[in-house]
């Protein structure tokens, strides 16, 4: 099962990027546990400058910007390979 983790402070647009995920995941017809981590001690583990930012299996593939619903899919389809 894949991770997704959602970096965020619970903003808008952490919550646009989480809606992008869980589209994503239903896409491509894949289980996946999407998570939205607030606790900024828990965000600077994964030493992104900027949120939202996005997880997939404990790699950073994005930070400071709201993605495309097409990049998240190809993020979340590379993770299963």
């Amino acid at each position: 099962m894949l991770s997704i983790k959602v970096l965020g402070p619970g903003c808008a647009r952490c919550v646009e990027v989480a809606q992008l995920a869980q589209k994503a995941v239903y896409t491509l017809s894949v289980e996946a546990r999407v998570e939205r981590v607030t606790d900024m001690s828990e965000i600077a583990k994964f030493r992104t400058l900027a949120t939202p930012g996005l997880v997939v299996n404990d790699k950073v593939v994005c930070a400071g910007r709201i993605p495309t619903l097409a990049e998240v899919t190809t993020w979340v389809a590379n993770a299963l390979e």
